[in-house]
């Protein structure tokens, strides 16, 4: 099996990198596009940045769903932003595919889904720079959870394996 994340495209590593392009699956394109419009939105706010989010969850599940599902969203990227030791990078809004970091976002939405414990702790810590990832593990797990609950079940595929994503972390430290 290939490894995730040196498919990854990293702003770092300017337009030559590979990218990931958006899942055709629904659920891991709510937990992406989801992260990247609510993290610009807390990072910038603009407020078209969250109705990108809206437009997108009630298109895809209608304003009922969409309104309890942004919340939980909102709960999760708020933690991984409360908490985080270093900048997440987000793709740009309308980008056709994922970045490393939305990429580990979605990772640990389908860890906690699919009870893979392992790659959970190390796809948040490599997300936040640290081991202190207890609220974020908690955002998330809300998350999975009300995805479920919407039949939004995100593929155990999606999940980045633990060595994968302790790879990315620790290029980020050196």
């Amino acid at each position: 099996m290939a490894d995730p994340i040196s498919n990854f495209r990293s702003e770092h590593h300017g337009p030559t990198a590979k990218i990931v392009p958006l899942p055709a699956r629904a659920p891991e394109r709510l937990v992406g596009v989801g992260f990247r419009c609510w993290l610009a939105g807390l990072s910038t706010g603009d407020i078209k940045c969250w109705e990108d989010a809206w437009n997108t969850f009630s298109g895809m599940l209608g304003p009922e769903h969409a309104k309890a599902l942004l919340l939980d969203l909102s709960k999760f990227v708020r933690a991984v932003k409360a908490n985080t030791h270093r900048d997440i990078e987000i793709s740009p809004a309308g980008c056709r595919s994922f970045c490393r970091d939305e990429c580990l976002a979605i990772s640990i939405i389908a860890a906690c889904q699919h009870d893979e414990r392992q790659a959970l702790t190390a796809s948040a810590s490599a997300l936040i720079g640290s081991e202190d990832i207890g609220d974020t593990l908690n955002g998330a797990q809300a998350l999975a959870t009300a995805l479920r609950q919407a039949n939004q079940l995100l593929c155990a595929e999606s999940v980045c394996p633990a060595t994968c994503a302790l790879r990315a972390r620790r290029r980020r430290l050196m």
